[in-house]
């Protein structure tokens, strides 16, 4: 068994899981990682992305550049032209990230689920009773990107953003371990409201990006501002910023989970289940008939 096997193996308990990346301190290590993942010494860059690839199945051959700058370059590397085809179908509406599919389905009572046994309020979620209300009886997706997946996200669709609200907040880690043992992580967690018009449809769909440990934050190209989790109040903007689907939002700079809300009469493509895999501009959600 190889040291990387090892290492793997005591670090994926559980308990030892958990422990390692929450009881800890998160907001203070997210600061000093955000800081020291941009460092730009070959020595430091180098030792870095190694001790990354230890805990993580790092693939950058679809990436855009063979070489980086910092860790923080290859968090959040562009990919080569092409690298993700963009489903044409007008009745499809896309991932708008690499992800593996958490949970999803219909929502109920105003509650969507973290993991099976634990729910939570959209409008919690949300911080706006009247918006959560546009989704009763809506579907809703949970996509979770891990450490090594590609960082950026895309227009699920034609759009116009029509305003963000962002949510300072904590900063847990979002894996599965800390998903069945934190309520209501997605609430605490720094995220950001972006609401959504499809263009043609009109339908209303809000794509929720939630921050996570370590290099939190959360890039828009469209505002060109990067939200961090500091203890700040809420920030609403107004937007009329047109997106051509499968156009890039924005990055996080980690590996974290964006929640899709879609209204009634929206659906799951075929093969999109929990557990499964998808990427960027693959079929997630057709629209209503």
């Amino acid at each position: 068994m190889t040291v990387r096997s090892n290492i793997m193996k005591i670090v994926q308990q559980d308990d030892v899981n958990f422990l390692l990346t929450n009881r800890i301190p998160r907001r203070t290590l997210t600061r000093f990682t955000g800081w020291f993942s941009r460092i730009e010494q070959p020595l430091i860059r180098d030792m870095s992305l190694r001790i990354w690839g230890l805990f993580a199945d790092l693939d950058l051959s679809d990436a855009k550049k063979t070489s980086f700058r910092s860790m923080h370059d290859c968090f959040t590397r562009e990919l080569r032209d092409g690298a993700r085809p963009v489903e044409s179908d007008p009745a499809i509406l896309v991932s708008p990230c690499d992800a593996i599919v958490g949970a999803s389905g219909i929502v109920e009572d105003g509650q969507v689920l973290q993991v099976k046994g634990f729910p939570y309020q959209l409008d919690d979620l949300l911080g706006d009773a009247d918006h959560a209300a546009g989704f009763r009886n809506g579907t809703y997706v949970t996509l979770r990107l891990t450490s090594s997946m590609y960082h950026r996200f895309h227009a699920p669709y034609d759009c116009r953003v029509e305003s963000v609200s962002h949510f300072p907040g904590d900063t847990w880690n979002v894996n599965p371990v800390a998903l069945k043992r934190v309520e209501r992580l997605y609430c605490k967690n720094e995220r950001a409201v972006i609401r959504t018009r499809l263009s043609g449809s009109g339908h209303a769909v809000t794509l929720v990006p939630v921050a996570a440990i370590l290099v939190a934050g959360i890039r828009l190209r469209f505002l060109d501002i990067t939200f961090r989790p500091m203890p700040r109040d809420r920030q609403t903007f107004q937007c009329d910023a047109p997106f051509r689907k499968g156009e890039e939002m924005g990055w996080f700079e980690h590996g974290s989970t964006i929640v899709v809300l879609a209204p009634e009469g929206f659906r799951l493509c075929d093969g999109v289940a929990e557990g499964t895999t998808i990427r960027a501009g693959e079929p997630l959600l057709r629209l209503p008939v």
